[in-house]
């Protein structure tokens, strides 16, 4: 086993050395690749990072993926009645099919009376369940979000955007703010936490509560909002079918309802986005390799006519075609190796150490921020080993085909 890890070690070793002794032009040859490798693995690197922002920012409106959305609206006039029918029919058909994540919500159908320090105005809110948090990602700029913990309250939570905030005169989570809520039966609530609320106006106040509360308290009205809709997370490649097997058993409890299911989240949208980043960044990537290889051939040709001699007397001592080709290449594939390494190297350093809030938008945060693609740094060494593979076979065809006597007079 030995005998045939010689061969190998001492030609890598012997390339080794040929490049230390033209360290010079190599290092100048190899800046072509070490840049098209660095930016290769870079944005790649970015590109996930871009993606997550995009992914998360799509997952707090409209649910992870895949998010199925469910609803049932009676034909005729809407009551409390009709509202309690299709949520309970609603109910049976998630817990029928055992989803682990899936709640109610109703996005902005109802209306609050908020009796703020300027004066009571009418304020939209959503009301939720508790898993909504979890399902899309709820990321409070300050304090926190809805828990099942606060059903048990004997007040109202809520969760406000920043223009309710604002008309509360700030949020500081050592002292939540609290605010009277009118209609019948007034109620003061809890201010627990600030966050935007989507598909609402973020200059206006707007606001989040769950739906046990919203019965509890009476502040939703079932015939003026319409039952809510049923969202379920479930997994993506289950998505399609499942909705077309959710509307059918709910439609077949509901006679006279209006029944939809559809998935919700933007989880095909973003796959083509990754289509385009992708092809994009290999697209450049190997655009500027093919620059930078053609500066190894180039070096590697002058290279070789350089040590005609040396060459020549090798091959007087009974060195082999092969032995004097794949010395050569390897001399090359060796420089491009250790330039990949060295730009996958700086590539992780730049893109662990960098500082991501001094460049996201004001108000945008990614909560889970993706490591270091692995794949990014083993395409980025092949591509660079390729190139120097493919950019080493010109300079070795024409060193095995160089004369032997012919080199000796050279």
């Amino acid at each position: 086993m030995g005998r045939w890890l010689l061969g190998p070690v001492a030609a890598v070793t012997e390339a080794w050395g040929e490049v230390r002794v033209h360290r010079t032009r190599v290092v100048l040859s190899l800046v072509g690749v070490f840049l098209a490798v660095f930016a290769m693995t870079t944005i790649t690197a970015a590109g996930n990072m871009g993606r997550q922002m995009m992914l998360e920012s799509s997952e707090r409106s409209s649910g992870r993926a895949a998010t199925l959305q469910v609803s049932a609206y009676p034909m005729g006039p809407s009551t409390a009645q009709s509202a309690e029918q299709a949520q309970l029919a609603l109910r049976q058909a998630a817990e029928r099919h055992e989803v682990t994540w899936w709640g109610f919500v109703s996005q902005g159908s109802g209306q609050l009376t908020v009796r703020f320090p300027s004066g009571a105005q009418l304020v939209p809110f959503s009301a939720v369940d508790p898993s909504y948090g979890t399902m899309h990602r709820a990321l409070p700029d300050e304090g926190r979000f809805l828990d099942a913990g606060d059903d048990a309250a004997y007040s109202p939570r809520l969760v406000v955007n920043g223009a309710f905030a604002e008309l509360l005169g700030g949020f500081d989570e050592r002292t939540p703010p609290t605010v009277a809520l009118g209609g019948d039966r007034p109620v003061t609530a809890t201010v627990v936490g600030v966050m935007e609320v989507p598909y609402s106006d973020p200059e206006a106040p707007a606001a989040y509560v769950l739906n046990s509360a919203a019965q509890a308290w009476g502040l939703a009205d079932p015939a003026m909002s319409g039952p809510p809709a049923l969202e379920l997370w479930v997994p993506d490649a289950d998505a399609e079918a499942l909705a077309a097997v959710l509307q059918s058993e709910v439609q077949a409890s509901l006679p006279g309802y209006s029944v939809g299911a559809y998935r919700s989240d933007a989880g095909e949208a973003l796959g083509v986005v990754d289509l385009v980043l992708a092809y994009g960044v290999r697209g450049v990537g190997v655009f500027a390799l093919v620059l930078g290889g053609i500066g190894v051939l180039n070096v590697g040709l002058v290279t070789v006519r350089q040590r005609i001699r040396e060459i020549g007397v090798r091959r007087s001592f009974g060195a082999t075609g092969g032995r004097v080709f794949f010395a050569v290449l390897l001399e090359s594939v060796a420089a491009t190796f250790v330039a990949g390494v060295l730009a996958v190297g700086a590539s992780v350093l730049l893109v662990s150490n960098f500082p991501l809030e001094a460049v996201l938008p004001v108000g945008t945060a990614l909560q889970d921020v993706p490591p270091f693609p692995v794949s990014a740094a083993v395409e980025g060494l092949l591509a660079a080993t390729a190139v120097g593979a493919l950019a080493g076979i010109v300079p070795a065809t024409m060193a095995v085909r160089a004369k032997v006597i012919d080199a000796i007079r050279y």
